[in-house]
């Protein structure tokens, strides 16, 4: 049986070891996050706040924050739903095993929501926006933010649980010019659910109603991070997860979740407004952009009420979590959504939308040499599918050349392929497209460019483990090499202009590397900023290079030519990872409140061995 409310599991971690209380009062500003941040970074518990500073509520985070406290938190269903994963992926496996699957019709019932014929708990009490807890994360941030929210809207031309969506969109809770305890900001970005229904709205002449979730079950949070196919609605998901049917009510036309913590509702406005910065999962932040207004009719609770958050930055944080849970329970999917794909794997540490690696076959002529074809065809449907769609770098390597390698073994995926490409044949450009909203190494809010990088055969050469000793004659501002790992270097550059200079500078690099007779073992430089931090670790690497180049501007090649259209080099590939003037700021945390977490985190402390 799962969880009725957030408090049944709080009281369930902390019974098991996975919560601890901090009792102390506590600041919104800046210091809760901070504190989430670092109690994540040491994989630690659930820290649930009994004093926040502002606010009457108490918070809880960190819940997610390991894989194993996710497992155990759905330990009753999640068995349930993998076997769900593998029917769908694989119909016949139910009528050779039928014996194994007999738990799939509760599941079947928990996915189907309820209503609540009695007064729901969330409508016990009402409050004001300002009356929440105000977390702000990071100094340049715009204001506070619900940072676990789960944003729920209906489909105009079918109102119902069944067709609605539930998105993590975050919600600005003040500041900027919001108007205080009436508005509060919706940061929805391309390919959104939210957006099919608002886009109804707006043809039907109706305003689009919306309810934000705060709280609840656990299963509820995750379900809103959760990639389903359009038209399987999230609540369904939440339920068969909770091991418990996903319960709601309504209220002046709103659909509420009974059990929820908390919840906003209100009507989007037919203006927008400044929303952001906010210190977001590149770590860097995303800055101010017009976004979608919710005009707030109430703000509802349940008696002693908990309000949930977390704290994103630099990967991997909480949401990391998410994602490893997310693949644990759609691995068997996978396969059975794009003909040919084994495997896939949306980087964290590079910011998940910049890097995506795949796995794929490639038995198109098994009868000749192999090279990239039907992988090349996997690459395209992966563009067009779901949230993979947003992939900045997607590299695509065939199953049949090492069968055993695992997708998450990254250095060993990435000196696979570097192995077997051919520059001059495997880098195929999107030059003109759409990028993840929260990417700012494009031409563009939202615009930028993509490269399939592809990589099938037999090794073309040994990657070779030093830098040789003629690289350090290289043009005036370029020096400091340092080796990744086998294959790549890291080279620092002058600092950043304007793309025009850096085609120059770049030009004068590669004609030099060409000029000492670079080394074939050496196929992929990154040019950077600090090339110490970047090849001190694999995340490092990761990083800066995908969250700091856009494809189309940013790549350069030796021996680099275009022939019909199609550019390639014969020599080592060039990325320009240096810091452009038109990203955003990275994210830096406040050395005042880094002191007073410090104090914390002492021998008799509240967060003693955890900060």
């Amino acid at each position: 049986m799962g969880y009725r409310s957030l408090q049944a599991c709080v009281t369930d971690l902390e019974r098991h070891g996975h919560l601890i209380r901090v009792k102390q009062q506590v600041d919104p500003y800046l210091e809760m996050a901070e504190i989430q941040r670092r109690v994540y970074e040491r994989q630690g518990p659930a820290v649930l706040f009994e004093n926040v500073k502002g606010s009457p509520f108490r918070a809880v985070c960190n819940l997610y924050g390991t894989t194993e406290r996710c497992q155990f938190m759905f330990r009753d269903a999640l068995p349930a739903v993998r076997k769900v994963m593998q029917v769908k992926a694989n119909p016949a496996t139910l009528l050779k095993k039928p014996l194994s699957y007999l738990g799939l019709p509760k599941a079947g019932l928990n996915a189907l929501p309820r209503k609540s014929w009695f007064r729901a708990p969330v409508m016990a009490h009402q409050t004001t926006l300002d009356k929440l807890p105000q977390i702000h994360s990071w100094p340049m941030d715009g204001g506070a933010f619900i940072t676990l929210p789960q944003v729920f809207s209906e489909d105009p031309r079918s109102l119902g649980p069944f067709k609605s969506n539930l998105g993590m969109y975050r919600v600005q809770l003040a500041g900027n010019s919001y108007e205080p305890n009436q508005e509060v900001g919706l940061h929805y970005q391309i390919h959104r659910g939210i957006g099919v229904h608002h886009a109804a709205a707006l043809e039907s002449g109706k305003p689009l109603k919306v309810s934000i979730f705060v709280g609840g079950p656990p299963s509820h949070t995750f379900s809103a991070v959760m990639p389903l196919p359009e038209g399987l609605a999230e609540v369904m998901f939440a339920g068969m997860l909770g091991g418990r049917a996903w319960r709601y009510t309504r209220a002046n036309g709103h659909l509420l979740s009974s059990d929820a913590d908390f919840c906003i509702v209100g009507e989007i406005a037919p203006y927008t407004k400044p929303e952001g910065p906010f210190g977001d999962h590149l770590g860097y932040y995303s800055l101010q952009h017009e976004f979608p207004v919710l005009k707030v009719q109430a703000v509802y609770h349940r008696k002693n009420a908990i309000w949930p958050f977390t704290a994103v930055g630099r990967p991997p944080q909480e949401d990391t979590s998410f994602g490893h849970l997310i693949h644990d329970i759609t691995e068997p999917v996978v396969p059975t959504e794009i003909s040919g794909l084994h495997a896939m794997h949306a980087v964290d540490a590079a910011g998940v939308h910049p890097l995506l690696l795949a796995i794929g076959s490639e038995r198109y002529t098994p009868y000749s040499t192999r090279k990239p074809q039907e992988i090349l065809t996997i690459a395209n449907a992966i563009l067009g599918f779901n949230q993979a769609s947003l992939a900045k770098y997607l590299i695509i390597m065939a199953k049949e050349d090492n069968p055993k390698l695992d997708i998450h073994h990254i250095d060993e995926f990435f000196q696979h392929v570097l192995q077997r490409v051919d520059w001059k044949r495997d880098l195929h450009f999107q030059t003109r497209t759409t990028i993840d909203t929260l990417d700012y190494s494009g031409t563009g809010f939202n615009e930028g460019s993509k490269v399939v990088i592809a990589a099938a055969g037999s090794p073309v050469r040994d990657l070779s483990t030093r830098i040789p000793e003629n690289a350090t004659h290289l043009p005036i501002g370029f020096g400091d090499c340092k080796l990744v790992m086998p294959g790549i270097v890291a080279i620092q550059g002058p600092k950043f202009t304007d793309h025009k200079q850096a085609e120059n500078d770049m030009l004068a690099l590669t004609e030099t590397l060409k000029n000492i007779e670079w080394p074939d073992g050496l196929p992929l430089v990154v040019v950077v900023d600090q090339p110490a931090f970047t090849a001190e670790k694999l995340k490092n690497f990761l990083w800066v290079t995908f969250t700091r180049s856009n494809p189309s501007h940013d790549i350069y090649g030796v021996n680099a030519k275009t022939e019909f259209k199609h550019w390639g080099c014969a020599g080592a590939l060039v990325i320009d990872a240096r810091i452009k003037p038109h990203h955003a700021p990275p994210l830096v945390e406040d050395p005042g409140v880094s002191a007073k977490v410090d104090s914390m985190g002492v021998k008799g402390g509240p967060l003693e061995g955890w900060v």
